[in-house]
């Protein structure tokens, strides 16, 4: 398994993915969509991405609003698949605000 990114990478990449940002050690976003149906939909998605990258979020769901935090807990911190489940999630909330 990879080590953790170090600090300098983690925020290159965060360049490339409006709206994430580190919170706690962990990649982080809030989805905010038209109502629970497009939420459930947004997860529905992700989840699916997810088990193809064998890397599962840490997130939540209230009405129209997801809230995601991935990082890797085996390697202690945020990895290139944090990024790659970020992107899937990104690609997946495009109805998102």
């Amino acid at each position: 398994m990879a080590g953790p990114l170090g600090d300098a990478e983690v925020r290159r990449r965060l360049g490339e993915l409006p709206g994430w940002e580190v919170v706690d050690g962990r990649l982080h976003r809030a989805f905010t969509f038209a109502d629970f149906s497009e939420a459930f939909g947004f997860m529905t998605r992700v989840a699916l991405a997810a088990e193809k990258l064998n890397h599962h979020p840490d997130w939540s769901n209230s009405w129209n609003t997801v809230t995601v935090d991935i990082v890797s807990h085996a390697a202690g911190g945020i990895t290139d698949a944090c990024f790659a489940l970020a992107r899937a999630c990104a690609a997946a909330g495009r109805s998102a605000s």
